[in-house]
């Protein structure tokens, strides 16, 4: 409290990047009702005029129609992200690939 009393724009950040959290956190939201509530934040966001909210916003505002699709089952792909990386750290620890097919057959073994 203390801080947020003394710094009036860290409680205003906290509480925009709060309220863009529950949008998501909301079990009952429809992609309808997501839209609306990303609406209602990109107004909370313009109207503090961070530079750094304002990129964020205008990401997400580019990305919309992918980002809403999340309220139709609620899922994501972080897991092929995940993989994504972990192939990639393995594909660093050997300093590039000579033998693709060898490498596909590893990568089948410790990640299949």
């Amino acid at each position: 409290r203390l801080l947020f009393e003394l710094y009036p724009d860290m409680k205003t950040a906290y509480s925009i990047s709060h309220s863009l959290r529950m949008i998501f956190n909301n079990k009952n939201a429809t992609r309808e009702s997501g839209k609306k509530s990303l609406a209602q934040w990109y107004a909370k966001v313009g109207e503090f005029g961070d530079e750094n909210f304002n990129t964020v916003a205008a990401t997400i505002y580019e990305r919309q129609g992918e980002i809403l699709n999340y309220f139709i089952n609620r899922s994501t792909n972080a897991s092929a992200e995940s993989l994504n990386s972990k192939i990639k750290q393995f594909r660093a620890q050997l300093h590039g690939v000579i033998d693709v097919k060898f490498f596909l057959f590893r990568l089948s073994k410790i990640f299949g």
